[in-house]
């Protein structure tokens, strides 16, 4: 809503200016920013209200609700969570828990697991890890390694990446923070 400072006087009484509302100008701008979301309502004065209990109504719990739905990893929980499983050496991650207290399954998501960390912490340039290099820390042949990747890929663990490699996946990470490493630590006694 815009004023306009009239400069209307009664010089004999020492009136100061007065405000009153412009007559030709009864549109109502409003611009309301949240979490990035930026909404601009302009209109008279009512129809801004609407639209503006409308956003509080409408947008906002599906907006909270959005956030709610939204995977997000917590690198230091991540991290705090593997420590016994991963480890990193000048040669680059390792896996700390002897491979027979392990299934392929999990070695495979571990390394994969350890090359995120890797990255996200600043030791390795990408997350992604080769085909080759998961076979030879799994200790399989290649027929076999193809198959758990496949496996891991197929239930959304990991994802197979344009330059032929393998990464693990938002949802792989979820499951290995909440079911697969606490069941390794139970089995390693961490």
């Amino acid at each position: 809503m815009e004023w306009n400072l009239v400069e209307e006087r009664d010089a004999s009484r020492g009136e100061r200016p007065r405000s009153r509302r412009g007559e030709d100008k009864d549109e109502l701008t409003v611009e309301i920013g949240y979490r990035g979301v930026q909404k601009k309502f302009s209109g008279n004065v009512e129809s801004v209200w609407l639209s503006l209990n409308m956003f509080f109504e409408e947008f906002l719990p599906s907006f909270e609700i959005a956030q709610k739905l939204v995977l997000n990893i917590d690198l230091q929980n991540l991290a705090r969570d593997t420590e016994g499983i991963i480890g990193f050496a000048k040669e680059g991650p390792c896996l700390l828990v002897p491979r027979n207290k392990l299934t392929d399954n999990e070695t495979l998501s571990l390394l994969l697991l350890a090359g995120y960390l890797a990255h996200q912490l600043g030791y390795a340039k990408t997350d992604e890890v080769s085909k080759e290099e998961l076979q030879g820390e799994l200790g399989k042949d290649a027929k076999i390694a193809s198959t758990r990747l496949g496996e891991l890929v197929k239930n959304h663990v990991a994802a197979k990446t344009s330059a032929e490699k393998y990464k693990i996946t938002t949802i792989g990470l979820m499951q290995l923070q909440k079911d697969v490493i606490p069941k390794i630590k139970t089995r390693k006694g961490i």
